[in-house]
């Protein structure tokens, strides 16, 4: 059993004296683990970093074994991410999130938010939507979808300001209205239509609510899992960051 692809590495830990069980987030094969024989070496260290590009590899001799990965390095992203604290939380949290898809299950859509992310991860000004953005994706692909399309009491598109937090359905201006204390908020750069506009600190916050309440309710409390120290950590950078600036 053999196949090649490539994948980001997001994760990686020792095995015997010098190799390392290495987990990447492919494109055809999804979240994969394989165990890269020499890995602890200081040749292989460095392409074996989280946010790495690889080609990727895998053999084993029957398909359910761990098998074996050989590893080539196609874009060093690491060097680039260490100097920035948003986007070691960043890439901690949203390694956090890929680990809950079941291993193998192929994500195309979730590797090209990841490589999108991983491009940004490290500008203030981008990067606090983008989680947030991959957040949404993660909860689509984990059978928990919001839909922010349409009003779910008028079926408009238009003015939508509020999330039930049951139903994950959009709600309206006015519809909100007479229940905005127990509803989430909307920010406007996760409306359809209103992609471009730049988030404020409110925004941002009010996106790391909306999608922590539905990761909490549908994904970490029913596997028993707390919510990843790393987001926040990440949340507070998010509210401090500037676009010229970065805590």
């Amino acid at each position: 059993m053999e196949w090649r692809d490539e994948g980001f590495v997001i994760g990686a830990r020792p095995q015997g004296e010098s190799a390392v069980v290495l987990e990447v987030m492919t494109r055809a094969h999804g979240r994969h683990l394989g165990l890269v024989r020499g890995g602890r070496s200081l040749r292989s260290q460095p392409v074996l970093q989280p946010g790495n590009l690889v080609a990727v590899h895998w053999n084993a001799r029957l398909e359910e074994h761990l098998g074996a990965f050989r590893i080539e390095l196609l874009a060093s992203h690491a060097a680039r991410l260490i100097a920035s604290p948003f986007a070691l939380y960043g890439l901690a949290t949203v390694s956090a999130l890929l680990r809950l898809l079941p291993e193998r299950d192929p994500h195309p859509g979730l590797h090209e938010a990841f490589a999108v992310l991983i491009e940004h991860i490290d500008e203030p000004a981008l990067a606090p939507a983008l989680v947030i953005r991959f957040e949404v994706a993660m909860l689509g692909e984990l059978g928990f979808g919001l839909d922010l399309t349409r009003c779910a009491v008028t079926g408009s598109p238009d003015e939508l300001t509020h999330v039930s937090p049951k139903s994950g359905k959009a709600v309206g201006r006015k519809a909100a209205e007479p229940w905005r204390d127990r509803l989430l908020a909307l920010p406007p750069f996760l409306s359809e239509g209103q992609g471009a506009r730049r988030p404020t600190a409110a925004d941002l916050l009010a996106g790391f609510a909306l999608t922590g309440h539905f990761l909490r309710r549908h994904v970490f409390e029913p596997r028993g899992l707390s919510e990843p120290s790393e987001r926040a950590r990440l949340v507070e950078l998010a509210a401090r960051a500037t676009p010229s600036e970065e805590a």
